[in-house]
């Protein structure tokens, strides 16, 4: 074998493949030690190549034997793939491997869990598993057949034939290697069926363990609306005669969208309402959904290459938030992906993982599963159907499905639709897909004889590779209310071209208060000098949902800057117009929960550093506990009512109206227990009838240090429920104060439950520890220390995990020198560690910024 070092691929090397493949047929022997994969592959040379190479992916397989046209071969084989002499004509591929499941903790390519086999094969998994040409634009119908002892025998596609030990499966549509998927194992499935609106009658399953049977039928109806709202939103109809969703224990990602054979993590299929929260029920409809809409965005169209990942990942997001707000609150989900787009996406762009939507270049594709590709990907889908309109958005769409369905496209030729569909020319809309980093908006305003004018500045910092930015085309959503409230100019889309840019509102009869970039229309941050009356009066009376939210957030955000800077308690105008908010019975509850929950320390600690101060994580965590109780403290007389108006009568329904409800119950009763000594807190736990419920009084009880018997019950009662248990390892870590917390990790991963091949319990406990600001980053490292040791040793085990968990580490730049260097050191130990991974040696490379 030869060894092959790391190395950087670039976007601009790419070539279009050698050759091309017309079938694929596998057949697997399972067995949990030495499967057998034997492929049959026609291929053909490729008219647009550059080189008639022969070359093929692989990484583990040992080949036991190959042939060209029938003819035994030996190829040369190093530790990516193999090369040979072929024919400059079309010819047939065979050959055979053997690979061993039980072995793969990586959990990519071909690996067991719990005794069920399983596959997760993006982005490069499918060379685990046989030798192959592992790109996305290399599609083909595959023809699989599997040999094995396990009842239930699953593949892509349609089945074709079955028999004791053995089933055969079909998929008609071309597709990539990564879209491969079986799966096989005892298994129960929970069966549906749906008629699309061509008649077509489709089976659907979803594939669990016996015990969880009990647990799927959320699953299945937020599958059947997904069909539909394809549907009805988008013209697109499901394609094959089936539907299989497989759920699994051990998955690194939180679900894929294989052809015809969805695999996901166990954690967003089962859904109970004693096992369940809200949150869960709804984060399952939105997987189910996204994974769904994949088929079209993503399947029958997929990305030419990786680099161009955000084309199928930032479409389908943008998909799935449609319809989460269709099927619940529309802006209470605007608000809900905001929130997460600035805890995730923001910190990534002002760091050092900071990258363009689409990247230039990688050394490991798995490291660029990123905020940035999903989440601000989606945010430009949005701006362009901002700037185009809903019309002209569909009709583009529609396009785009006509001309490249079956093909391996670039964002070069989703921008092309839109251009065509509308006539724009979006050469400089195209920078955000190039450019990293988010732009920040400074606003100046002048109002004079009945005309408001204002004035944009855009600038976007500089970011690892990219020192200057040029202008970006920025959708800014402004309404003008008039100092009574009411609003005297509706929303307008202003379209920022330049650098700095001006413009003027006529026939005013007074200085209007603005409302800029409503319902967040372009992932930006605004920076205007305004008092704090005049942000309690947006809270009191804009008439757009999300800046009314923002307002009180912005209130809330400074409040909590200076509290941490100067101490001091947050001011009364505040506090009123957020009580004023909370009575207000004509609002969603959800939008009031929300607008009740204090910003996040870590974002704290963003506003801090990016206003040129170095924030103290103990200093943010105590502003944050006086600001809790100063505010339960305002709202004593309002707290009682208002929880006990939110009761829910019947049973339970995770619907988005009760959902609410319960939501803004339970912050409510986060506020009472800092003042009755948890007596509420108790008695919901006791009596509570669901788990959001039970679980909101436990969390209540412990961020104030109390609730030990509870916690204790908790435990006991769901024991034997690995998800339910997750979530309490990561309460105990969430909770736990200060230095306490790398110490509470420190003692949940000493517990026999604790599993490091795991990634859900991993996650539970080190995603918590990550989260909790003020423990992760107290002054003594300890939270470092814990973290690296612990990436060290999932390392060699789970590459991919690893890797992802590193990015805890990368807000290094914005503490004090001590965390600085404590930090650095814990990288360097992590990549001083032997053998470490080619995913987390470039991890901690760009968090270094090596």
């Amino acid at each position: 074998m030869k060894d092959a070092a790391p190395q950087t691929i670039y976007l601009s090397d790419y070539t279009p493949p050698a050759f091309l493949v017309d079938s694929v047929h596998l057949t697997f022997r399972l067995d949990p030690e030495k499967t057998r994969v034997i492929s049959k592959v026609d291929f053909r040379p490729n008219p647009q190549a550059k080189s008639r190479a022969f070359s093929l992916h692989g990484e583990g397989p040992a080949l036991q034997w190959a042939r060209i046209d029938g003819r035994d071969v030996t190829p040369e084989i190093t530790e990516t793939g193999l090369t040979c002499e072929v024919p400059d004509a079309p010819f047939t591929w065979e050959a055979e491997v053997e690979i061993n499941p039980a072995a793969n903790t990586a959990l990519e390519g071909l690996y067991t869990s719990n005794g069920m086999y399983c596959t997760q094969c993006e982005a490069e998994g499918f060379r685990r598993i046989t030798y192959y040409p592992d790109r996305p634009d290399v599609m083909a119908p595959f023809t699989v057949r599997i040999e094995g002892s396990d009842p239930v025998l699953l593949s892509n596609g349609n089945p074709l034939n079955s028999g004791p030990g053995w089933a055969e499966w079909h998929d008609p549509w071309p597709k990539p290697a990564y879209l491969f998927a079986l799966v096989a194992g005892d298994l129960r499935a929970h069966e549906g069926s749906f008629t699309t609106r061509s008649e077509h009658e489709v089976a659907l399953n979803v594939w669990v363990r016996p015990d969880d049977i009990g647990k799927c039928a959320f699953a299945m109806e937020s599958l059947k609306k997904s069909m539909q709202w394809d549907e009805e939103k988008y013209g697109r109809e499901y394609d094959l005669d089936v539907f299989n969703i497989v759920a699994v224990d051990d998955f690194n990602m939180g679900a894929m969208e294989n052809k015809g054979l969805n695999i996901f993590n166990s954690s967003v299929v089962l859904a109970s309402p004693e096992t369940s929260t809200d949150a869960t029920f709804e984060r399952i409809e939105a997987i189910i959904a996204h994974e769904y809409f994949h088929n079209w965005t993503g399947n029958r169209i997929t990305c030419r290459d990786w680099f161009q990942l955000c084309l199928k990942e930032g479409l389908t997001v943008f998909r799935d938030a449609q319809f989460t707000a269709d099927m619940r609150s529309a802006p209470v989900k605007r608000i809900g992906d905001v929130i997460d787009l600035r805890a995730r996406q923001f910190r990534e762009d002002s760091g050092p993982l900071a990258h363009p939507v689409r990247p230039d270049s990688f050394v490991e594709i798995n490291n660029f599963y990123t905020a940035t590709v999903y989440e601000k990907g989606a945010e430009v889908i949005g701006m362009l159907k901002t700037l185009v309109g809903d019309e002209a958005y569909f009709r583009a769409l529609d396009l785009y499905f006509d001309r490249h369905d079956g093909q391996a496209c670039t964002i070069e030729d989703w921008l092309k639709v839109f251009e065509d569909a509308t006539g724009r020319d979006l050469s400089q809309f195209k920078r955000w897909y190039s450019q990293a980093g988010t732009p920040r908006l400074s606003v100046e305003e002048e109002f004079a004889d009945g005309t408001y004018t204002l004035t944009f500045e855009q600038h976007t910092p500089p970011t690892p590779g990219q020192p200057d930015k040029a202008p970006q085309v920025i959708p800014i959503a402004v309404g003008l209310l008039g100092p009574n409230g009411d609003e005297v100019q509706p929303t307008t889309v202003l379209e920022m071209t330049q650098a700095r840019q001006s413009f003027t509102f006529d026939g005013l009869g007074a200085r209007p208060v603005p409302s800029i970039l409503r319902g967040f229309s372009a992932p930006v941050t605004v920076t205007r000098d305004s008092s704090t009356n005049e942000r309690a009066f947006l809270l009191a009376h804009d008439t757009d949902p999300f800046n009314r939210w923002e307002a009180g957030r912005d209130l809330a955000r400074e409040t909590l800057m200076r509290m941490a800077q100067h101490g001091g308690a947050p001011d009364r105008g505040y506090l009123d117009a957020l009580a004023a908010v909370l009575r207000d019975d004509t609002l969603d509850p959800a939008f009031r929960a929300l607008a009740l929950r204090q910003p996040g320390q870590d974002d704290i600690a963003r506003a801090l550093h990016e206003a040129g101060h170095t924030p103290d994580p103990e200093a943010i965590f105590h502003a944050a506990d006086r600001f809790g109780a100063a505010l339960a403290e305002h709202l004593k007389d309002t707290l009682h009512a208002l929880y006990t108006a939110m009761d829910v009568p019947g049973p339970y329904r995770p619907d988005a109206d009760d959902a609410g409800r319960r939501d803004l119950q339970n912050a409510a009763l986060a506020l009472k227990t800092r003042l009755d000594g948890g007596a509420a807190a108790r008695a919901q736990f006791a009596a509570a009838g669901n788990m959001t419920q039970q679980l909101g009084a436990l969390s209540s009880l412990m961020a104030q240090g109390l609730g030990d018997a509870e916690n204790t019950a908790f435990a006991e009662q769901w024991h034997d429920d690995r998800l339910v248990m997750d979530r309490w390892f990561a309460l105990q870590v969430a909770h736990a104060r200060l230095e306490q917390a790398p110490k509470t990790a420190a003692q949940m991963t000493a517990r026999s439950d604790f599993n490091l091949k795991n990634p859900n319990r991993f996650r539970a406990v080190f995603g918590a520890l990550a989260g909790n600001a003020g423990g992760f980053h107290a002054a003594s490292g300890a939270g470092y220390e814990l973290l690296a040791d612990w990436l060290i040793r999932l390392d060699p085990i789970n590459p991919q995990t690893t890797a992802r968990m590193c990015a805890a580490f990368q807000t290094w730049p914005r503490y004090d020198a001590d965390r600085q260097a404590r930090i650095k050191a814990a990288l360097h130990r992590i990549q001083n560690a032997p053998s470490l991974s080619r995913d987390t040696a470039e991890m901690v490379a760009r968090i270094l910024g090596d």
